[in-house]
C-alpha cells in the first residue's frame, strides 16, 4: 500500500509528519490522513513528494518497488 511508503520514506529522512507537512504548505492533520489512507494524495502533493525524496511517482503508488525515474 503507498500510504506505508509515505511513513517509510519519511522515517527514512528523519522527518515528523508536522515537519513534512509544513514544507507542503497543509495542516499536518491532512499529511496524517495521507499516510493511514484515509484521504487521497492529491496529484499536486504525490508530484512534490516525488520531487522532494527523488523518487518516481509509481515508486510512491506502490506500482513498483524501482524507486529510480525514469527519463
Amino acid at each position: 500500500m503507498y500510504f506505508q511508503r509515505l511513513r517509510d520514506l519519511r522515517e527514512d529522512a528523519d522527518l515528523t509528519q508536522r515537519e513534512l507537512a509544513e514544507q507542503m504548505g497543509i495542516q499536518q492533520t491532512v499529511y496524517s490522513r495521507y499516510e493511514r489512507g484515509f484521504q487521497t494524495i492529491p496529484l499536486e502533493h504525490l508530484l512534490f513528494l516525488a520531487d522532494y525524496y527523488h523518487v518516481s511517482t509509481d515508486y510512491l503508488l506502490g506500482r513498483t518497488n524501482n524507486p529510480k525515474i525514469n527519463r
